[in-house]
């Protein structure tokens, strides 16, 4: 599972800024999750908690969601990705495959499916606290 991979990085990226810092413990730790990542919430929040290290023994992993923004290729539209307005199996198709998205999706402004995802994708630290 990609799951168990992302917090290793996660960690490790968390770990290398600590050191540059020069925190001896980590008490927070703020990600990010894009919100057409793949990535299940429940089992990254568990890898992260069996990945941490000593000096993480105390911290709290905090997860937001980046919202999608989508632009139109053809006319520059830009819009935001909504959920809200998928069956439940075509928003399943899109987690678990973002790519597929241009098959359900259209520019609201001139219909086309051609569109990037210009935010919304990623796992990344917004930041990490801890002491000295």
């Amino acid at each position: 599972m990609h799951e168990w991979a992302l917090a290793e990085a996660v960690i490790t990226a968390a770990q290398q800024i600590a050191e540059k810092e020069e925190l001896k413990e980590i008490r927070e730790v703020n990600i990010k999750i894009g919100e057409l990542q793949q990535v299940e919430r429940d089992i990254f929040r568990f890898a992260l908690s069996q990945l941490k290290p000593a000096s993480f023994k105390n911290a709290t992993f905090r997860i937001s969601t980046a919202k999608t923004t989508l632009k139109c290729r053809v006319c520059e539209h830009t819009w935001l990705f909504s959920k809200s307005n998928l069956d439940e199996d075509t928003a399943e198709a899109i987690h678990f495959v973002p790519e597929v998205a241009h098959s359900y999706i259209k520019c609201p402004k001139c219909g086309s499916p051609d569109f990037e995802i210009s935010e919304g994708r990623g796992v990344w630290l917004e930041n990490i606290k801890g002491v000295r």
